[in-house]
């Protein structure tokens, strides 16, 4: 078994912002040298998120419109009332989505649909620096 570990540094906007990481992602596996194992993707921080969707433009409305339903922006939260800092939409948001995703891989590939992208989403309301973490296990 054979382990490798990378980083993805992004710089952001603030929310809402879908980035399409895959190429970044495969990059990582091709350098990983792995034929069959595992992938892991994972954002340092609370208010980012990663997930996979079709990159296309009416998702990149959709997504950030089903946000505000279920997480509104201008709604009461806790954590902005304590800290003051607006983003309590933002962690919410994120602990729905979670912080990192799982893709096997497969003869040096990920297999994933053909329109399916590995996303990062950027749900804090300021411009971030980001660090994800990418790491791969499996078989040379």
């Amino acid at each position: 078994m054979t382990t490798y570990s990378g980083e993805i540094t992004l710089e952001t906007k603030g929310e809402p912002q879908i980035i399409d990481i895959t190429s970044e992602v495969e990059g990582h596996v091709e350098s990983s040298g792995i034929k069959s194992g595992l992938i892991t993707v994972f954002v340092t921080g609370s208010t980012g998120a990663i997930t996979t969707l079709e990159y296309e433009p009416g998702l990149l409305k959709d997504l950030p419109a089903a946000f505000e339903r279920f997480a509104p922006r201008e709604a009461v939260y806790e954590h902005h009332l304590r800290w003051q800092d607006g983003n309590g939409h933002s962690h919410v948001r994120a602990a729905i989505i979670g912080p990192s995703l799982t893709i096997p891989i497969i003869k040096r590939r990920l297999p994933l649909g053909t329109w399916q992208q590995i996303v990062f989403l950027e749900l804090d309301v300021r411009p971030r620096q980001r660090k994800l973490i990418v790491q791969v296990i499996g078989e040379k």
